[in-house]
């Protein structure tokens, strides 16, 4: 796959996004946007591909949404804007490939968005995180009001919205918005562990439990419920269901 502004590399069943403009911090403009969600389509046609770690070239996964495009719109200009991130987001985040985000630094604002609409977080110890775009005059427009709360809770989700404030990696491992931090030369190294580890897992039963959590989560929990015992049950017409517990219990 050949972009202008990301790169991407393959080791089996794992790929490696990253976004490749160090000299902007890796800013969110038009055509990252577009590309992201080129690459995702393109990801949805490899059957061998099934977990993708996104990270960010230089000292920032994302600093953010970029400031010198937004900075001429008019309302329905940033509206299309905010659509455009916000569908891409939807994208990544309904993937039936697992996305690990590697956040090797800043991750601002949209950054901070885009590290939302990943399955896993995963920080070095020099991330940064936040949500800004008050202080710009602005609310997050990729989606974020609506994944904080969900993820860290409405609480704490309206504080840093508010505030703006940034936090470092430890802070948001405690607060759930990542789920480990890890030196800074072993993040990505790590990152592509764990992605190994969930690709030797059962495919369709990985695809399932996301499809599981991610519908889940948005509705009552009886329909929740329901959601899964479907899925639960449409297991047991897999061949690779009966091979695996047929193979544990000639152990």
């Amino acid at each position: 796959m050949e972009f202008k502004t990301l790169l991407f590399g393959k080791q089996g069943p794992v790929g490696i996004l990253t976004i490749n403009q160090p000299e902007t911090l890796n800013a969110l403009n038009t055509s990252v946007l577009k590309e992201l969600g080129q690459a995702f389509d393109k990801f949805a046609e490899d059957a061998e591909l099934r977990v993708i770690v996104l990270t960010g070239a230089g000292r920032s996964f994302v600093a953010g949404a970029d400031i010198a495009e937004m900075s001429g719109l008019d309302a329905e200009a940033g509206k299309i804007f905010g659509q455009l991130g916000a569908s891409v987001f939807r994208k990544i985040e309904l993937s039936e490939k697992i996305v690990i985000a590697a956040v090797n630094g800043y991750a601002l604002g949209g950054g901070c968005e885009l590290a939302l609409a990943c399955d896993i977080r995963m920080a070095s110890e020099k991330a940064k995180f936040a949500q800004p775009e008050t202080g710009l005059g602005i609310v997050p427009g990729f989606s974020g009001t609506q994944r904080l709360p969900r993820i860290i809770g409405v609480g704490k989700a309206k504080e840093l919205i508010y505030t703006g404030r940034v936090i470092d990696a430890v802070e948001a491992c405690r607060i759930g918005l990542v789920n480990s931090v890890t030196e800074p030369g072993m993040l990505l190294s790590e990152a592509v562990k764990m992605a190994e580890q969930i690709a030797s897992r059962s495919p369709l039963a990985v695809q399932y439990a996301k499809e599981a959590i991610n519908r889940g989560i948005e509705t009552d929990i009886d329909t929740g419920i329901a959601i899964e015992n479907g899925l639960f049950g449409l297991c047991f017409a897999t061949e690779e269901q009966k091979q695996k517990m047929r193979a544990f219990l000639n152990k």
